[in-house]
């Protein structure tokens, strides 16, 4: 059974976007325990992201790249106001550019749509 777009952005995307946000808030000058109070995630998680062990299958476009940059610039100065829907925002664009694998690019074009 293959996998639904949905199951690809859990176990794939959503991750990876955590770990470039985490990667980029440590890069710049925060602590990993601040980072993951900001992500409202475990210090482990941040932990994992940032070595590697966590999110590392997808390479992002850079108009991904430069999104995740922006957001994670906002978390930081206390500019971000709705976390979710920037978050929604990136992954349904990472969905739509990132090649992150042959099974999960089929899968993602096969079923999903976007709404514009």
């Amino acid at each position: 059974m293959e996998k639904l777009p949905c199951e690809v952005a859990v176990w794939d995307i959503v991750p990876a976007i955590r770990a470039a946000l985490a990667q980029e808030m440590v890069s710049s000058g925060l602590i990993q325990k601040d980072v993951a109070r900001i992500l409202q995630i475990q210090p482990s998680a941040v932990s994992q992201y940032i070595s590697g062990k966590r999110g590392y299958r997808i390479v992002f476009s850079d108009e991904v790249l430069q999104e995740i940059q922006d957001l994670a610039r906002n978390l930081i100065q206390g500019k971000n106001t709705d976390f979710s829907q920037s978050f929604c925002k990136i992954c349904i664009h990472a969905r739509n550019t990132t090649q992150a694998c042959d099974l999960c690019e089929e899968n993602i074009s096969r079923h999903y749509t976007p709404q514009q």
